[in-house]
């Protein structure tokens, strides 16, 4: 085999892998878009924070390594109007620094290291929005939480970075306040309405949005099972939206979250996926759910 066909072989197998790279993206958006039930959509809470620094770029290609479908990401602004990952409104927690992040220049934090979930300092360094836009091109679905305060800035950098069709939003704005602000955009970006079952107006806020934005989905949040409305939004948004429950903590899906998963994880993941309809699950805990899912034939 001589030099040149084993270079030209390197060549195609590359372009292959960027392709079935970009084709992920594509294939994640159009379950997404056409309300597809049947498997279950994994997104990874700031990355793979467990072994990575949370919103850094390791925790993000952990998080594609495994077969995570979207990553939720947060963003902040610098003094000097630089977006950057992180969720905290401080330095403190997560990296070596101290001090508001909006009275801190983006040449001061760039020689900052992140922190682990152990709090202890590692190599990695704080990602701007930008960078972590060109890391994740065409690899996975991105959620980008906090960024709608500075919405018009995060989309400049989509059309820079030619990542407008890979974002999510969430938020818990009115239907008539989301078409003000996202209604341009929402060919591209794809906005989910967050809806607290628990509050007395949460079947109104569904109807008004459904009738006017008609979403893919919906993130959906509850405390107790006594609340009778989960059963009852899954018959409600069957064929219509796809639902997103978190499993971070217990009272964010009446108590069928990570922990309860981790002794049993048909008691948890399992009962949000067949008793509640569930088709999107953000978890801390993402290699655990996609092994689960897996075996149940709801997970490539």
């Amino acid at each position: 085999m001589n030099k040149r066909y084993c270079l030209s072989l390197l060549a195609v197998v590359v372009c292959t892998l960027q392709l079935v790279a970009q084709d992920r993206v594509s294939v994640i958006r159009e379950k997404l878009l056409n309300r597809d039930e049947s498997s279950v959509i994994v997104a990874s809470h700031r990355g793979d924070w467990r072994n990575f620094p949370e919103n850094s770029l390791a925790a993000i290609d952990n998080a594609i390594r495994m077969g995570v479908d979207i990553v939720e990401l947060d963003v902040q602004r610098t003094k000097d109007g630089v977006l950057i990952l992180m969720h905290d409104g401080t330095l403190d927690r997560t990296t070596t620094g101290k001090g508001k992040i909006a009275e801190v220049t983006m040449d001061s934090i760039a020689k900052l290291k992140l922190k682990n979930g152990c709090a202890i300092r590692t190599v990695h360094k704080v990602p701007t929005l930008e960078e972590a836009l060109l890391h994740a091109k065409g690899k996975i679905m991105l959620n980008l939480d906090k960024a709608d305060r500075y919405f018009e800035e995060v989309y400049a950098l989509m059309q820079k970075t030619g990542t407008t069709k890979q974002v999510i939003m969430k938020g818990n704005k009115s239907a008539a306040a989301v078409k003000k602000q996202f209604g341009k955009y929402l060919d591209d970006v794809i906005y989910m309405p967050i809806v607290n079952l628990d509050k007395k107006n949460a079947r109104e806020q569904l109807e008004i949005f459904s009738e006017g934005l008609n979403p893919v989905a919906y993130e959906l949040l509850f405390v107790k099972d006594s609340n009778p409305l989960p059963l009852e939004v899954k018959k409600m948004l069957r064929g219509k939206s796809l639902i997103w429950y978190n499993t971070l903590w217990d009272t964010m899906a009446g108590g069928h979250d990570d922990d309860m998963s981790l002794q049993d994880p048909d008691k948890g993941y399992g009962y949000l996926i067949d008793t509640l309809g569930c088709r999107i699950i953000q978890t801390d805990r993402p290699q655990y759910l996609i092994d689960y899912l897996r075996k149940r034939g709801l997970h490539d």
